[in-house]
């Protein structure tokens, strides 16, 4: 059987922080295969750098994955060129540094398929992702039936939609990028694991991770304002999924919710 924990939105350092603080004991201790994360908010809030990669990478994450906000930090296009191990969404346009979908090791139990797909309601223009989200699990199927979908979307309906358009096709569609955890965990008619959105690493003492004066005083006076990173209450929120490895399937789904 595989474990896999994914982790939420990491947002800012502490984000980062609790990722640090909580992860090495948690995979030790849980016996997990796989750490995947979400982490287009990991530098400052919005975008992800080199050396932030490489600090979660330390920390025990296997693949990084992320959403609009990939190309927020320009200094990391070529590391997206470079590497593997951290994805964009698939569904960007022909010609976007980096890939959307790798086939990672886990040892003697198999490799596994991860896709970083990206929505379309409520989000910028992009190309279809459930055209995209087929494409890419026809290849890796060829090499393996367990496939884990980071869906960042706005839109639930969106993500359950993508959850019953995979279901059975892939092990688990896990939404991400509303930062708040939703309480609709389950195992989809033909065994794929599905949850709307795997909510937020980082202060909780906010609104989404952002200084909550900032984000009142926006929707008070529609003024723009900056938002910054909050601080406080430092959580890792995500899930964890057990999966068959030789079918793909998945037996079993929970949330996760851990102070630093």
């Amino acid at each position: 059987m595989l474990k896999i924990l994914f982790i939420g939105d990491i947002v800012g350092k502490p984000g980062r922080t609790a990722v640090l603080k909580i992860l090495p004991a948690l995979r030790r201790e849980e016996k997990i295969d796989l750490v995947v994360a979400n982490a287009e908010n990991a530098a400052g809030g919005s975008g992800i750098t080199q050396p932030i990669a490489d600090e979660l990478f330390s920390a025990g994450v296997d693949v990084l994955t992320s959403g609009d906000h990939i190309w927020k930090k320009p200094e990391i296009y070529p590391y997206l060129e470079e590497t593997d191990k951290v994805l964009r969404p698939a569904n960007y346009p022909a010609g976007a540094p980096g890939k959307g979908a790798v086939l990672v090791k886990t040892g003697d139990k198999g490799d596994v398929g991860v896709i970083n797909l990206l929505g379309r309601v409520f989000m910028d223009a992009v190309d279809c992702p459930f055209v995209s989200a087929k494409c890419e699990v026809e290849k890796l199927k060829k090499k393996t039936n367990v496939i884990v979908v980071d869906f960042h979307a706005e839109a639930t309906s969106e993500k359950v939609a993508m959850g019953y358009f995979l279901d059975g096709v892939v092990s688990a569609v896990i939404g991400t990028h509303t930062h708040v955890q939703t309480a609709d965990e389950r195992i989809l008619p033909n065994g794929t694991a599905y949850l709307t959105d795997t909510g937020m690493t980082g202060p909780f003492d906010s609104v989404i991770g952002r200084k909550k004066e900032n984000i009142i005083e926006r929707f008070v006076t529609q003024r723009p304002t900056r938002f910054e990173v909050a601080s406080g209450d430092e959580q890792m929120h995500g899930v964890m999924v057990e999966i068959d490895q030789d079918s793909g399937k998945a037996v079993r789904i929970e949330r996760v919710q851990k102070k630093a």
